[in-house]
């Protein structure tokens, strides 16, 4: 079974960059899509991004251009770089991996953005 840690959130001032990082453990995640979600506090989670096995990523409009995704195989890691950070970007970050049937989450990274 895949268990996922999230880590590297914290407390950033608006226009500076976190790099959060996605662990897993108990299989290789060479072979399955990923992806990052969001939830701010009295709102939806919401999906920031998703990384596939090759390596494709794609975005929601509200990060792109700001956030990039990528993946570290042999290190058993996924990464979102976060950039140019803006206040609304402040939520709780979760990674997760599609192992069909299920998928599979961590247990979350806080992120505040603020002055």
């Amino acid at each position: 079974q895949v268990q996922l840690v999230e880590s590297g959130g914290g407390l950033v001032q608006p226009g500076g960059s976190l790099r959060l990082s996605c662990a897993a453990s108990g299989s290789s995640i060479r072979f399955y899509t990923m992806g990052w979600y969001r939830q701010a506090p009295g709102k939806q989670r919401e999906l920031v991004g998703t990384i596939y096995s090759a390596g494709r990523t794609n975005y929601a409009d509200s990060v792109k251009g700001r956030f990039t995704i990528s993946r570290d195989n042999t290190k058993n890691t996924m990464y979102l770089q976060m950039n140019s950070l803006k206040p609304e970007d402040t939520a709780l970050y979760y990674c997760n991996i599609g192992v069909a049937p299920v998928l599979i989450w961590g247990q979350g990274t806080q992120v505040t953005v603020s002055s």
